[in-house]
């Protein structure tokens, strides 16, 4: 069985959700709320394979709920569903490592195969809407000349964050401490004059798309 966590603040739309995802056979609800606060503690303790996040909630957003219960267990998937198609949010779930993003209008049956996909750890996102929201917020950024600026570990920093890696994941994989890691980070973001993380990981995406 694959298990579910849902977060919307509509009552009715978690009743729906549950109802179709139990009437799949293979997918289990294990636990939802409407509060992103709640879900945030409650996500991790569950373990849900996946966790379906509303993008817009009166208290939060489902986008950093996904960042920080990924950053508590990377093996919860996120799937963030929405009213709205907005590039800035699409690429802000991709920065919070979620699995998918899909549109509220979608049919049952392809949300189910969505879950299904997501679960079996294959990526909803569409290389297509990716490569548009780059190109958006791509035209405020310095050109990547400017990274000569940075030492070879900021650099490394630098890709990370354009792979969608947390700061612990980043800290994990560099054998440093979280807190070192978002020190770098700051520093980076001063180095370039970005002010904020997507910004340097477009960035660190051209470079690495010159280089490969």
């Amino acid at each position: 069985m694959i298990r579910v966590f849902l977060l919307d603040d509509h009552e009715v739309v978690r009743r729906g959700l549950a109802d179709l995802l139990h009437a799949s056979g293979d997918i289990e609800v294990v636990g939802e709320s409407g509060s992103a606060p709640e879900a945030a503690r409650r996500i991790p303790a569950l373990r849900p394979d996946v966790a379906i996040l509303d993008a817009r909630l009166p208290d939060g957003n489902g986008i950093d709920v996904c960042r920080d219960i990924r950053a508590v267990d990377s093996s919860i998937k996120g799937l963030i569903l929405t009213s709205y198609e907005d590039d800035e949010a699409l690429f802000a779930a991709i920065m919070a490592g979620a699995s998918g993003y899909v549109l509220k209008q979608i049919r049952g049956t392809d949300l189910v195969d969505a879950v299904r996909r997501v679960a079996a750890g294959q990526s909803l996102l569409d290389p297509a809407i990716t490569t548009r929201v780059l190109e958006r917020i791509r035209s405020g950024v310095e050109q990547p000349r400017e990274l000569q600026a940075l030492t070879e570990q900021e650099r490394r920093i630098l890709e990370y964050v354009a792979e969608g890696l947390t700061n612990r994941e980043i800290a994990g994989k560099m054998f440093l401490a979280e807190k070192t890691v978002k020190n770098y980070v700051s520093s980076v973001l001063a180095k370039l004059g970005l002010e904020r993380r997507t910004q340097a990981a477009v960035l660190a995406t051209r470079l690495l798309g010159k280089t490969h």
